[in-house]
This record gives structure tokens, sequence and C-alpha cells, in this order.
């Protein structure tokens, strides 16, 4: 993205892209919220998107497409086997991954049921950096272990640290020597740790983390979902990459690995997934798995119009102009919050603006989902739906007892190409009257709790009145139609 000097105004970040189609938007009355709230379950995954201003869920799925990914959809060969779509699909991988064998999924969490189902026996421990929900869940139905080793500045809510996505090498090969290698499955690395804030990792940590894995001959699998806004952070701050090209970096971090997969609802801008895999008998071992969970191998449970979309955005995602608005959009919310004093992650990641409930509502015990409750105090105060990214993404210890988490986030994602810089401003300003008003605001309890992936279809309540008093309070200060 050119750096675009100001006269008379403070710099800004500037989307490098114009908008020819909206869709309109509605804001119900705060009365109208809380009841849709209490509805809901106080689970903002429960809400109808109708009944939502602005929706910072999630950017899966969600973000904005291209002029040409569109255009490209007519171009789709509807064929059960042998599609067309599939052959270019899998012909872009190639020349941007350097990786010769593809096994199409629906999205990222099917790549992990596959990678999961092919690998993973009782007892076995699958090593990371940090978990995300569903690849977790994955492991530990088939009776498998997650052991988690980000560095421990990765877990430091305020930090200027670049790259707290980094694996700690030391912990790395003293776990596969405790383990030993032949219980280690494989190394799993996700580029932009989803659940501590969208925080990225370096490409000399990769680099280095799977040198050691090649050392005691242990497979490594990179989730690439979030590849995009870690090859920004890569070309922006590690030292030595500024001079190299987004798709020579992406290529780099490519050949240090044995298996590849995305969601593409993330990485490509449409709604798909993929596994790559370098070796041909690696890849002849998964492929019976597709037609059984997904669909023919020349589909895989997508629609191939959404196929020919993402191929497009496969290429999008290696221009700078491109992937640079996510993360300078994230970093003018962080650092603008972080200025009103409100508790966020610093440095800004990826994917969102990150909410450090621990510290913005530091009176809720952990036991009662404090990030939850965050998150529903800013769709009543305001119409924002965000995630909660803390306990209550969690599962339950094997004796019924909470696991709590080591960071109790409210993502507010920032889906790419959709939201403008007044409507982020809107965002900023009600964070910082929910965080003046944060007293108002109690914890969480089960009313329904589903035994896996609860954050989903859970159903909860509120410890006591505190909706009721807060939505008085945010009418009070903006009236009722608000």
């Amino acid at each position: 993205m050119p750096h675009i000097t100001f006269y008379k105004h403070e710099p800004i970040p500037m989307e490098m892209h114009k908008v020819k189609i909206v869709q309109q938007l509605q804001l119900l009355p705060t009365a109208q919220r809380l009841e849709k709230m209490k509805a809901a379950g106080f689970n903002t995954f429960q809400l109808h998107n109708g009944d939502i201003f602005l929706d910072m869920l999630t950017d899966s799925g969600v973000n904005a497409m291209s002029d040409n990914m569109q255009s490209a959809m007519l171009r789709a060969d509807d064929a059960y086997a042998g599609s067309e779509t599939f052959y270019r699909m899998a012909d872009k991988l190639r020349q941007l991954f350097g990786i010769d064998h593809c096994l199409p999924a629906h999205q990222g969490r099917a790549c992990e049921n596959i990678l999961a189902t092919r690998f993973v026996k009782p007892g076995s421990c699958v090593i990371m950096n940090y978990h995300f929900t569903t690849a977790k869940a994955h492991i530990t139905r088939l009776g498998g272990r997650v052991e988690e080793l980000v560095k421990k500045e990765g877990l430091v809510s305020k930090s200027d640290l670049p790259f707290k996505g980094d694996i700690d090498l030391e912990a790395l090969e003293a776990c596969i020597q405790k383990e030993t290698p032949a219980n280690v499955p494989f190394v799993r690395i996700e580029a932009g740790t989803n659940l501590i804030g969208g925080q990225p990792i370096s490409y000399a940590n990769m680099k280095a983390a799977t040198g050691i894995c090649k050392k005691y001959g242990i497979l490594t699998v990179l989730d690439a979902s979030l590849l995009q806004d870690n090859l920004y952070f890569i070309k922006t701050r590690e030292e030595g990459m500024a001079d190299k090209s987004v798709r020579e970096i992406n290529r780099m971090i490519a050949d240090l690995f044995d298996i590849i997969y995305f969601s593409a609802r993330k990485f490509g801008f449409a709604r798909g997934g993929a596994i790559l895999v370098r070796d041909e008998a690696l890849y002849h071992s998964m492929e019976d798995l597709v037609p059984m969970f997904e669909g023919f191998l020349t589909y895989g449970g997508m629609s191939v119009k959404e196929m020919e979309a993402m191929t497009v955005g496969f290429e999008e995602s290696m221009d700078m102009d491109v992937i640079s608005q996510g993360p300078q959009f994230i970093d003018y919310c962080v650092r603008r919050l972080d200025e009103y004093g409100v508790p966020v992650i610093t440095p800004g990641g990826g994917l969102g603006a990150h909410l450090d409930a621990v510290q913005f509502v530091d009176h809720i015990p952990q036991e009662q989902y404090p990030a939850g409750a965050l998150v529903c105090a800013l769709y009543i105060c305001g119409g924002i739906r965000g995630m909660e990214r803390g306990t209550l993404s969690e599962e339950r210890n094997a004796d019924g007892s909470e696991r709590l988490a080591s960071m109790e986030l409210v993502r507010l994602a920032l889906p790419r190409r959709v939201f403008t810089l007044s409507q982020t401003e809107y965002v900023i300003d009600r964070v910082k009257w929910v965080y003046d008003h944060r007293r108002l605001i109690g914890g969480l309890r089960f009313v329904h709790e589903p035994k896996t992936l609860r954050f989903f279809t859970g159903i909860l309540e509120p410890v006591d009145d505190w909706p009721e008093k807060l939505a008085a309070a945010y009418e009070a200060d903006f009236g009722k139609e608000q």
C-alpha cells in the first residue's frame, strides 16, 4: 500500500478500493437490542444478523469479494468429477506454494477433521504455538492431547513485540524429547494466532521450528488461514524482509512445511478450504477421506463458483495493496482505543482488534465468563456483534471443572473491505462508553451447555439484572433510539 501523506489531516488508513455494491444496515433501539440479547441466550452466535448494526463476529466468509472474483464465478465448471474449476484452483495453489497435491474441503475445520482422522491416535500429542478451537476439538475427540508452546511474551496483553505468535523453540525440542517423536503425529504452526489476538509469527521462528521437527523426523503442518495478515507483518516488521515481495515471502514460508491447510473463508476471501500435501504417498493416504466426509476429489464439498472466486482471491492475496487494508484498519482501531485507556491487545495483530476482558471487567471472575459478558454488553450498547475468545470458548476439564483460558478476549473482527473508517470510529466510541460504565456489567452462567464447542450453541443467562441497568444507563446518555 502506498504511503499517502495528508496536507491538513492527521494520517489515517486509506482504502485502495472503491465501493460498488452496498447493503442496508439498521440500528435497533436499545430496548429492542436488550430483548434480542435475551432471546439469543446471551450468546452473540444466536443473534439474527438482521438485528445487528455492525457485525464484527468474524472475518470468516464475510469479506467483500473484488469485481474480478465475482466475475470469475461465471466461468465455473459444474462437473461432479474432473471439474476444470478445480484444476485451475490447484494450478494457482501450485504456483504460489510449490506443492503438487491438493485435497479440497468445504472449509478449514473440515481440513482439521481429515488431518486429525489420519494422524491422531489415543494418547498422541500434537504440539502447536497456540490452539484454535476446532483444531483442538478434532484432536481431543480422538483421544489426543494438545501442547501449546507459544512464548510467554505472547500472552502479555500490552506489548510492543512484533511477533507474539512465535513458538518457544527450547520448549518445542524439550516437549518432543519428553513425548518421543513417535508420539507426536505432527507439529502445527498457526500463522496468525487467532485466540491470542491474531498475533503473527516470524519467518525466522517458523524456519527454526520446522528445522527442529525435521531433526526428529516429525511432520510439520501450517495453518495458513490467517496467512495474508502474517505475510503483511513479516514484510513490514521482520528484519531483512522489506525488500522481498509478498509472493517471495509466501513461497519461503511454504517451502518449510510438509502440509499446509487453510480456510478460504479467510485466505482467498471466498468460502472453502484445502489441504496441500508435499509427499505423494502421504497425499494418497488421505485422499479417501475427502469423498467420505466432503465430496469428490475435484470439488470437496465446495461450490465451484466459490472455487473460481477463491482462485482469483489467492492471487490478490499476493498484492500488498490488498492485504494491507485489514492490518492498517486494525492498527488504527487499536491505537485509538489504547489512547483512550481501554485495555486492548497491543500491538495490533491480524483479524481484528482484541479487548482484554480480564482488565476491562476485572470485577467479574473467569468462572462467570467476563469476555462473554463484555461481548453481550457491546451489542446492547451499540448493536455491535463481537466474539468471545476466552474461558467460554474452552472445554471443561475431565472432572467437570472449568479450564480457565490463558487470555480473556473480545474479538472485534474487521472483515476486509467491508467497514468504513466512520463505522470504525463509531465502534471505538461505543467501546469507550462501555469501558467508562464497565462496573455495571456482571457475569453469566450456563442454562444449556453443550459438551463440545459450547460457545457456538450454548445458552446463558446473567447472574443478576445487570443488562437492564446497563441499558438504562446507555439510554440516559444516548436516548431510546440509539
